[in-house]
């Protein structure tokens, strides 16, 4: 896909990302999550003291595979470096715009309301490498 296609597959409706972290122990986690684009980040929320928030607070390497599972099949890995941020405006603002795409304009603030709190982080990823296929069994 072209950068433009890929932005557009993992941006279409509700597609979850899968997220993969590592844990201490160099297992890796992998996690569904909400997401949004922001130019060249990837910006989602979780909890500090979630798998994921530990694992991200120690080894800031992630990658995000987002697919679509009915034929002809495609997918989308992103890969990139974490940085975490607690700012709890920033979070709320960031929190009702995910859950807008999710849940739905209607229900934006009561989920922002909900995950833009105290010991919520806000996860922006750099993406630096990108691997898509469209119709993988065309």
């Amino acid at each position: 896909m072209t950068e433009s296609e890929w932005r557009a597959f993992v941006s279409e409706g509700t597609r979850t990302g899968k997220l993969a972290t590592v844990r201490a122990d160099g297992r890796p986690h992998l996690a569904p999550i909400w997401f949004l684009l922001d130019g060249d980040d990837l910006v989602f929320n979780t909890g500090k003291d979630t798998v994921k928030g530990r694992n991200l607070a120690r080894a800031d390497q992630v990658s995000l595979c987002v697919d679509d599972e009915r034929p002809p099949f495609s997918f989308a890995v992103l890969e990139g470096r974490a940085r975490l941020g607690e700012d709890l405006a920033e979070l709320r603002d960031w929190a009702t715009r995910i859950a807008a795409r999710y849940m739905g304009e209607e229900r934006a603030e009561e989920y922002g309301a909900r995950n833009g709190v105290p010991g919520e982080l806000l996860v922006r990823v750099r993406i630096e490498k990108v691997t898509a296929v469209r119709d993988l069994a065309a």
